[in-house]
């Protein structure tokens, strides 16, 4: 197995199965599976594609995340690791480029996407402005510290994500920190070249942090921070 994609979902069931819509006309190779770990989701997250696995945790308290993305990296045979979230987007084009690398880690450029309920992919500006995107940049955005590449190896070796169960969880700040330590000897893309990874608009990105369009997502309150 070459890319094994692990999502942590909670309570998101529509855009998941507008996700899992999306993943099958890729028509992703054989050796791409994706780990969906279901982290207390009521009812239980179901779906079929080739290479799928669900996974339930049966974890109810909140914001276990990171806890539930070491547990999919551990369940992965892939020798790379394609991280993310439910609310992003990935393209072919991004997992043939981690298919085919030979770099360590790998960051992601970000725009601004949506799936409909076909599991097709759009940037119409109408469409965004109907999730209530106010992004003054137009289509881009900030780089989702949440969102790489890594090899699964080197995941382990770092300590894997940060297991901190509150908002934020910062999960990526333990292997962030672990890179830095390592320097050059890893084999970063960080700066031209990488992919784009795309959002689904809500939160911070629509005016509050704690929007929710079309309660497509899970409704744990950030509160203040």
């Amino acid at each position: 197995m070459k890319v094994s994609i692990v999502i942590a979902v909670l309570n998101s069931h529509e855009v998941l199965r507008r996700q899992l819509l999306h993943f099958e006309k890729m028509a992703l190779p054989d050796d791409v599976e994706i780990i969906i770990i279901d982290d207390g989701s009521e009812p239980p997250l179901t779906g079929n594609l080739k290479n799928l696995t669900i996974h339930a945790t049966h974890d109810t308290r909140p914001w276990t995340q990171p806890i539930a993305r070491n547990l999919g990296a551990k369940m992965a045979k892939g020798e790379y690791l394609i991280c993310t979230d439910i609310d992003h987007i990935l393209s072919r084009k991004l997992i043939d480029t981690i298919s085919s690398t030979d770099y360590d880690v790998i960051r992601f450029k970000r725009e601004a996407g949506v799936l409909d309920e076909n599991g097709d992919f759009t940037q119409d500006m109408a469409v965004l402005h109907s999730y209530g995107y106010e992004h003054r940049r137009g289509l881009r955005m900030g780089a989702h510290g949440n969102s790489y590449a890594i090899k699964r190896q080197l995941f382990f070796d770092l300590g894997g994500s940060q297991q901190r169960t509150r908002y934020p969880n910062r999960d990526e700040q333990k292997i962030k920190r672990g890179l830095h330590k390592l320097g050059d000897s890893v084999k970063k893309l960080i700066d031209d070249g990488r992919p784009t990874i795309y959002m689904i608009p809500n939160g911070r990105f629509c005016g509050s942090k704690d929007y929710n369009p079309f309660g497509l997502f899970h409704n744990l309150p950030r509160g203040e921070w």
